[in-house]
């Protein structure tokens, strides 16, 4: 008797498309994080948190363990063909950030799929990156209003991508691309 594989083909392609969509999303994060950085760090956060959507999007999709993190994997290396210098940075970041979700998702033995449980990985994930890109761009350099600024949308980042993911996960669920 054979047994039925963890994931799908189906599934694995589902992951597959959202890892390409988004990974485009964060190439494009990538390409501007330079200028971004040089001209208005307090914003950030909001280009960094791109890099929630594809765990988000695949786990409003599909509601199974690993999508999260298998997808991550996929949207860092299509990212990493736009900026390669960044490569082992979207890579880092797609484990670090699929590891929360997953990590949260396993938390409810990936029984709970209300927005509160999606939530809690962005926060989690946007006081992480506040502190890591802090000591990156060397926050204490800055004016008062830059840093408290900076914090601010280093946590709210995450948490409005990931706003934005639920909505374009659940418009792919109404539409039929989760599997049955």
């Amino acid at each position: 008797m054979a047994s039925r594989p963890a994931l799908s083909t189906r599934t694995l392609l589902v992951c597959a498309a959202i890892g390409v969509a988004t990974g485009i999303l964060g190439g494009v994060a990538g390409l501007i994080t330079v200028v971004v950085i040089a001209s208005a760090p307090f914003v950030y956060g909001l280009v960094l948190g791109v890099h929630v959507l594809p765990g988000i999007i695949a786990q409003e999709v599909l509601r199974k363990p690993m999508v999260a993190l298998i997808t991550h994997v996929i949207a860092a290396l299509i990212s990493s063909a736009f900026t390669p210098m960044w490569a082992m940075r979207y890579i880092g970041t797609a484990l670090l950030f699929g590891a929360i979700q997953e990590g949260v998702a396993a938390l409810t033995r990936y029984r709970a799929w209300g927005r509160w449980r999606f939530f809690v990985s962005a926060a989690i994930i946007g006081v992480i990156v506040a502190f890591v890109v802090a000591l990156a761009v060397d926050l204490p350099a800055f004016t008062p209003w830059v840093q408290v600024s900076y914090l601010i949308v280093a946590v709210l980042g995450p948490i409005a991508w990931t706003a934005a993911g639920i909505a374009i996960g659940n418009a792919l669920r109404r539409a039929g691309v989760a599997p049955r």
